[in-house]
């Protein structure tokens, strides 16, 4: 997934099939992708058992000093929190319960990619 085989938002979409079957194999059932909305977009949103999930999918290249997970400022996750509260409100799901996870991509050494999913990554403060 290097910068030269395609545009940005290419690199984003493969990371984001990548981190899609992942997820599905550790039994997520993803419902929606790309979603926009007040905040920006929400890369993937799954179940994960009863909890609706909101995954922030990050691709970071071999020549990166920081990891994806890392990559996500103060700015960032306000825009995630919005977006994900958005969606909530929108499709009258307040009192579902739901977490903000982030799913870090970078190519691997034994396998093509090393993936890191943080769980409840990113918070809402009141």
């Amino acid at each position: 997934m290097a910068a030269t085989e395609g545009s940005r938002k290419e690199v984003g979409n493969k990371a984001e099939d990548v981190a899609a079957r992942y997820l599905m194999r550790q039994g997520i059932k993803i419902i929606a992708r790309n979603v926009f909305s007040i905040g920006g977009e929400l890369d993937l949103i799954g179940m994960d058992c009863d909890v609706l999930v909101f995954f922030e999918v990050r691709f970071r290249g071999s020549s990166s000093f920081s990891s994806g997970a890392e990559s996500i400022g103060y700015a960032k996750q306000r825009r995630l929190v919005k977006a994900a509260s958005f969606y909530l409100h929108r499709h009258g799901l307040w009192n579902m319960q739901s977490r903000i996870d982030v799913i870090s991509l970078a190519p691997g050494t034994v396998k093509q990619y090393r993936i890191q999913w943080i769980k409840n990554a990113i918070q809402a403060t009141p």
